[in-house]
């Protein structure tokens, strides 16, 4: 049971961290017009307006980096508790980042009453893209197999 929960620890480490690479797409996927708003504070705005009013807007960017940094490692836990054999696979990490997103797409949206579609094909890919990159960062060393 050491090893498991080590894998989980492991792969919350490096979900934060891949959440954190994602970040920086998302700040080019932006800064292009390609995603108006990023799923963490579409989640805020429609959840939780009175707490996003409540933070000064120059720290509303932090805000939403935190949340999504947070989402990012309950990710990598799910991606660290996966059969070792399954991890070690080089298509698992981007897999796992897609289905991941879709997972928020179809299942979280709704549940939160969140609008569906936002931005457009463009930014569906946009979203889709980071992602994967998100699923490469989490799959791609061997730190998470050595548990």
């Amino acid at each position: 049971m050491r090893r498991g929960a080590d894998a989980a620890v492991t792969g919350m480490a490096r979900g934060a961290i891949a959440a954190m690479a994602m970040s920086g797409l998302r700040q080019a996927t932006t800064s292009l017009g390609l995603v108006t708003q990023v799923p963490p504070e579409s989640v805020l705005c429609e959840t939780a307006p009175r707490l996003l009013n409540a933070i000064p807007v120059a720290q509303r960017t932090a805000l939403v980096e935190v949340i999504h940094w947070g989402y990012g490692a309950f990710g990598g836990v799910l991606f660290g508790v996966l059969p070792r054999r399954l991890r070690r696979r080089a298509w698992t990490g981007p897999a796992f980042g897609t289905v991941f997103w879709l997972g928020f797409e179809l299942v979280i949206k709704r549940a939160l009453g969140i609008a569906g579609d936002q931005g457009g094909a463009r930014q569906k890919l946009a979203l889709a893209a980071d992602h994967v990159l998100y699923g490469m960062v989490v799959g791609a060393s061997e730190w998470p197999y050595r548990d």
